[in-house]
Formats: structure tokens, C-alpha cells, sequence
């Protein structure tokens, strides 16, 4: 195993070379980074330590809210890379450089209250923790959702005195060498520092001696292989990865409504985000209309332009999810909207609806990863939320039911790190999620990720007793 796949368009030994997943040409070409520039990072990261770790906590948020402020003057840049990179929408782009901006000023303002907690001693003692940063941060980002997703890591491990070195997907790389880059702008020397390459890079990282934590979003092979070298670095392990994220739809639901939510969830983003609807459970009483509604909804949006319904990021995953389409449709799954790759320029994919599907199906088994809704039909409600249950994945679950009963008895019996009722995407702000199963381990974002790149040392004080002398007492 290998901590990240190889780019299906890096050809170039020297280069990391991404192409245009809308219209096949060159996005960007991006330096590779030699096992020299590898070292140099954690060397450069490893001497900041000491002295980041002791700046004031308020410093490094007002840091923060600077290179936030910085980030904010290059929006439309990183946006512009991401869509030419990965063929995420504009839109969407922008929205995840809006989202990792504000999820860098949250960690700003909440890194220097970020305090530890008075323990009652005995009377004349003082007992009290005190969070102390890891060390030297491993990030290991996504493509999915570069900006957004790679901020939040960064934003909590820098405001808590930790400093960072940084790889992202070899899918986005112009994207997060510039992101990068402009943070370096801003923070002091080595407190932040770019590795760009791909699996080989990753795993020359691994090598490295002086790295704390290694943080990472992404597949589940990549978070196992991590754990199983933390096992000999003894390296803090936090870790969001893969998810098969079901949906129950509830027999006293509008199905219309719930084909729209159902919609949001499978095809956003091309179905490419880490909490997308990978699994439908739909009660009978509602199947056919609920069916129907969300093939509607597929092909309005197949129909619309790639500013609007983008491509896949290439043809690697392209070819993985016709496979696990395939794979449905031989074990009897009925195609009711798109399942075919579609020829032309660009790695676009059809969102595709899947009737008949059961259990033993790859698309209900395993992530997918594409703008697929594979549709089980049940009996009832509980048949729905133990077949939701049923996999070895925990990161999201969410259920579409009018009955609260139901809502809580989902939120007490599926094992995820968030169950949603009645909103396939959204939250508060601030909220964080605790991944189980093959989907991970540790909080990946929210304030609970302050604790996660934190140590904690527990300090108890008692009075000295008075010192004596021969003469008695002074």
C-alpha cells in the first residue's frame, strides 16, 4: 500500500502534469518534489518547532487572521485552479475557498481560548492540565475539496503551536502549491512548509524521523497504512477516510422532498465528497413514487453544463465507477437513468439511479466515489436502519423520517460519527464528528481537533515546607 494513487496524467518524472478533466488539455504543471526537498521540509518544519510553540497563542491567531485576510485577495485564483484541476464547478470552487478562509478564522479565534482545566486537589494544593502542542504536523489533503478540506487541518495545528509540512493530492497540485505558498507568505519561516509529488513523495515522508502527527483525509488504504507506520513512529494518527454513507427514507415522507435530498447527496460535486449518499434504503410504501422523483432529478441535472453538473477528476475513477455499475447490472440491478460513459472529450459520467439493488452489489458495499444512487427497497423502517448499520464503514448516516421516535432511535443505534435527520449536507458551526470503522479515527475538524493536536500534561503544586536551620526555624 501506498499513501496516495498515482496520477493517471503525471507523465512527466520531473513534473506533476494534471489535465483538464472538461476538456482534456494541460490544467498545470507542478515541479515535483525531489527526496531532498523532503528531508529539507521536515528539517525546516522540526527547527521552527520549538520557537512557534512558544509564541502567544493570541500571535498565532492574529497570524491566522492574516493569512486568512491574504487567502481572501486570492480567491478567485485558488478557485480558478481547482476548477481547471480537478473540474470542480466554479461555483463550488469558490464556495470551498470560502469555506476553508472561514474555517481559518474560527481556529483563529478559538486557538488562544483553546485551555486546559482546574482539577479539585486537596485543600492547600493546586491541580491543573495544560495542553501542550505535538510537534512537527504531517497533513495529508485531498483533491475533492482541496482548499476547504486542507485549511481546516492546517488552521488547527498551526494555531495550537504546532508547525506543518504539507502534501496534497497529486490530482490538484498547482491548487495546493499555490495555497501553500500564499501561507508562507504570511507565517513565519518553517511553520509551514509545501512537499508537491505523489505516492513515492508520500511515502518518502514516512521516512522521515521528527514527525509527530500525521494528519490525513482521504482513502481508507491510505489512513491503514498510516496507522501501521505510526505502530513503529509511535506518530499521533488523525484520520477521515472512505465512507459508504446510507439514507433511510421513512414510509410518512414526501417522496418528491426526499428525492431531492437524496439527489443533493448522490450527485453533488459528481458524487464526489466524502459524506455522499452511497446507499438507499426507501420504504415500500414510497419506493415507486420516491424512484421516479429522483430519476427526474438525475437527469435534469445530466443535462446540464459542466459549469453546473462537472466531470469526474479522470479517468481512473471514471473506470472505477462504470466498474462498480457493472458490477450491479450483472448481479441484477436495473439501470434507470444513465450507468454508461459517455464518449467525447472529458471524463464526464451520467448521474445514474439503480432500482433493484441488493446487498451483496460492489455499489452498496464499497465507496464509489460517483454520481451513482443505488436504490434497496424495504419492508420498514427498522429493516432500513439495521441494513444502514450493516457496514464496515462509520462516517455518516442520514435518515429522512417525519416520525422523532425514529430519529432518535437513529441517532442511538447507527454506528457513524454523524447521523443526520431530514438535511443530507449542512451542520453548525463549530461541529465536529468522530469517524469509526474503516472510516477512521480522531476528530478531523471542529474544536474537538484542537484536543487531537494537543498533548496534555497534568501539573499538581504543594506548598514547599519552610526550610529549617540549626537555630530552628527562619
Amino acid at each position: 500500500m501506498s499513501i496516495a494513487t498515482p496520477s493517471a496524467t503525471a507523465t512527466d518524472t520531473d513534473h506533476l502534469v494534471v489535465t483538464d478533466p472538461v476538456d482534456g488539455s494541460i490544467a498545470t504543471t507542478t515541479p515535483r518534489s525531489t527526496s531532498e526537498d523532503v528531508a529539507n521540509a521536515v528539517a525546516r518544519a522540526r527547527a521552527a518547532a520549538h520557537g512557534w510553540a512558544r509564541t502567544a497563542p493570541a500571535e498565532r491567531g492574529a497570524l491566522l487572521h492574516a493569512a486568512a485576510a491574504h487567502l481572501r485577495d486570492h480567491a478567485e485564483e485558488l478557485a480558478d485552479l481547482n476548477t481547471r484541476e480537478t473540474g470542480k464547478v466554479p461555483g463550488d470552487a469558490m464556495g470551498g475557498v470560502e469555506a476553508g478562509i472561514g474555517t481559518l478564522v474560527q481556529y483563529a479565534e478559538l486557538g488562544p481560548v483553546h485551555r486546559g482545566e482546574a482539577l479539585r486537589g486537596q485543600f492547600g494544593a493546586a491541580d491543573w492540565s495544560v495542553p501542550h502542542p505535538r510537534g512537527v504536523v504531517l497533513a495529508l489533503t485531498p483533491w475533492n475539496d482541496p482548499v476547504a478540506v486542507a485549511l481546516g487541518i492546517l488552521g488547527a495545528a498551526i494555531v495550537t503551536g504546532n508547525t506543518v509540512v504539507h502534501k496534497g493530492s497529486e490530482r490538484c497540485p498547482g491548487t495546493i502549491a499555490r495555497l501553500n505558498a500564499l501561507l508562507a507568505e504570511v507565517l513565519p519561516e518553517g511553520v509551514l512548509v509545501g512537499v508537491d509529488g505523489d505516492a513515492a513523495t508520500g511515502e518518502a515522508l514516512l521516512e522521515q524521523d521528527g514527525i509527530d502527527v500525521y494528519a490525513h483525509v482521504g482513502s481508507t488504504a491510505t489512513g491503514d497504512r498510516l496507522t501501521e507506520v505510526a505502530a513503529r513512529t509511535r506518530a499521533h494518527v488523525i484520520r477521515e477516510n472512505g465512507g459508504n454513507d446510507a439514507v433511510v427514507v421513512d414510509a410518512d415522507v414526501d417522496p418528491a422532498w426526499a428525492a431531492a435530498q437524496v439527489a443533493l447527496g448522490a450527485f453533488a460535486n459528481t458524487g464526489q465528497i466524502c459524506t455522499s449518499v452511497e446507499r438507499v434504503y426507501v420504504h415500500r410504501d414510497v419506493a415507486e413514487e420516491f424512484t421516479a422523483a429522483l430519476v427526474a432529478e438525475a437527469e435534469r441535472r445530466t443535462a446540464s453544463p459542466a459549469a453546473e453538473f462537472g466531470p469526474l477528476v479522470d479517468d481512473r475513477l471514471r473506470a472505477t465507477v462504470q466498474t462498480h455499475v457493472d458490477d450491479a447490472v450483472q448481479r441484477g440491478a436495473v439501470v434507470r437513468t444513465g450507468g454508461t460513459t459517455p464518449g467525447g472529450v472529458g471524463t464526464f459520467y451520467p448521474a445514474t439511479v439503480l432500482a433493484d439493488c441488493t446487498d451483496d452489489m460492489v455499489v452498496m458495499t464499497e465507496e464509489t466515489f460517483g454520481p451513482i444512487a443505488p436504490v434497496r427497497v424495504v419492508e420498514s423502517f427498522d429493516e432500513g436502519l439495521r441494513l444502514a448499520a450493516a457496514d464496515r464503514y462509520g462516517l455518516a448516516a442520514t435518515v429522512l423520517t417525519g416520525d422523532t421516535g425514529h430519529a432518535l432511535r437513529a441517532a442511538a443505534e447507527l454506528p457513524v460519527g454523524t447521523v443526520k435527520v431530514n438535511a443530507v449536507f449542512g451542520g453548525a458551526p463549530g461541529g465536529s464528528a468522530q469517524p469509526r470503522g474503516a472510516s477512521g479515527a480522531g476528530f478531523g475538524y471542529g474544536p474537538h481537533l484542537l484536543d487531537e493536536m494537543t498533548t496534555t500534561t497534568v501539573v499538581h503544586l504543594e506548598p514547599a515546607p519552610a526550610r529549617t536551620t540549626s537555630g530552628g526555624t527562619r
